[in-house]
């Protein structure tokens, strides 16, 4: 039985129909760059995540890039983040000038709020807390720090659409929230695109100035800003994905289940913490393993496919040399790395499927036994 990773052919076919209408309206009106595609796909998303305010940008980096620069993080300014994210996390404070300074994970793979305390300095300015995997957070005790240490506060919530902590959906404790609507997302375009959401209409009002080159008028640029615009197409394509998000949220969580189920008492195997209060929405489904790198294998050579996110933490990257981390500066980070898998997971997913790939791993370790 094959079990692709992801399977974006059985969401487009059913929504086809759907995805065509948007499609032609937007080609029927030839207004290509934001407009009223854009800006129904914005109220509707900022209404989904319950914020007031919601910037389509042209992919989740630029999100978080804007956020940053509208914030006015700068040169010489310190960012604390996770070392266990995606590049692009790292990335937006760089393109700010600022230097990322690495935190270690807690047990659900998101920041250690006490790594965060000892890592701030005089020249701190902001927290980034990535909503990793689809779980939100220590945001309470986060939020918390922020304030008593006067720092600005932003979340990476690329792989969080519609997850929520206590009640609070992502963006609920920032003061400005990235989102990446990347094709493989919970949420994803068919192409590029992201969102920043905010409270503050002030901030809101610099952040669309900023993605399209500083203008609040055509020709006229009150501030030197970017390119950062969401294409109509993307707009159109998000407004009726968005409609389905709550189900397919529901469906992903149903198989999160079903793995719990079938893969529980493996000894060989660490399965996802959830925290209490948790709304997780599993836009991943992430294992520890021993022996990962076998067992991946021996998966493959049943046409099942797995990820790994991610495999090389931040710290130990070549481009990162100059920031002076040596391996054993984030110990847990480092052993997850090496043990880490990501088991298929998207809405369309069967129960045959699933069993199919709790039954492999459980005839992988009875043939292979545990040692790591």
């Amino acid at each position: 039985m094959r079990v692709p990773f992801l399977d974006l052919k059985l969401q487009y076919h059913s929504i086809r129909d759907e995805i065509a209408e948007a499609v032609q309206r937007v080609l029927d009106s030839s207004q290509y760059i934001l407009g009223p595609e854009v800006s129904a796909f914005e109220e509707a998303f900022a209404k989904a995540q319950g914020a007031s305010h919601c910037i389509g940008t042209n992919n989740g980096t630029s999100a978080l890039h804007l956020a940053l620069w509208a914030l006015g993080i700068k040169s010489g300014d310190e960012v604390i983040l996770p070392v266990n994210t995606f590049i692009a996390t790292a990335e937006a404070v760089l393109l700010c000038g600022a230097t990322p300074i690495f935190v270690d994970h807690d047990a659900y793979y998101t920041l250690e709020p006490e790594d965060v305390e000892r890592r701030i300095t005089r020249r701190t300015r902001a927290i980034i807390a990535v909503h990793l995997y689809g779980q939100i957070a220590e945001m309470p005790e986060i939020s918390s720090i922020a304030r008593k240490h006067g720092l600005l506060l932003i979340e990476d919530a690329a792989q969080a659409h519609l997850a929520s902590l206590n009640g609070k959906r992502a963006g609920a404790w920032g003061q400005a929230t990235g989102f990446s609507f990347y094709p493989g997302k919970n949420l994803g375009a068919y192409g590029e695109a992201g969102a920043v959401l905010t409270e503050d209409a002030q901030l809101a009002e610099k952040m669309r100035r900023i993605r399209d080159h500083g203008s609040e008028q055509k020709y006229t640029h009150v501030i030197a800003g970017h390119n950062y615009r969401l294409e109509a197409l993307q707009g159109a394509i998000l407004s009726v994905k968005l409609k389905h998000l709550e189900a397919w949220t529901q469906m992903r969580r149903k198989h999160a289940a079903q793995y719990d189920k079938l893969l529980a008492g493996i000894p060989e195997l660490s399965l996802p913490n959830v925290r209490e209060g948790a709304g997780h929405v599993y836009h991943l489904y992430v294992i520890q393993a021993n022996k990962r790198d076998e067992l991946r294998t021996f998966l493959e050579e049943r046409e099942i496919s797995s990820g790994m996110h991610y495999p090389i933490p931040l710290h130990i990257q070549p481009c990162f040399k100059n920031l002076g981390y040596k391996e054993g500066a984030f110990p847990r980070a480092e052993r997850a790395a090496k043990r880490i898998l990501s088991l298929p997971m998207y809405p369309e997913l069967t129960d045959k499927q699933i069993q199919f790939v709790a039954e492999s791993i459980r005839e992988f370790y009875a043939e292979k036994g545990g040692q790591s």
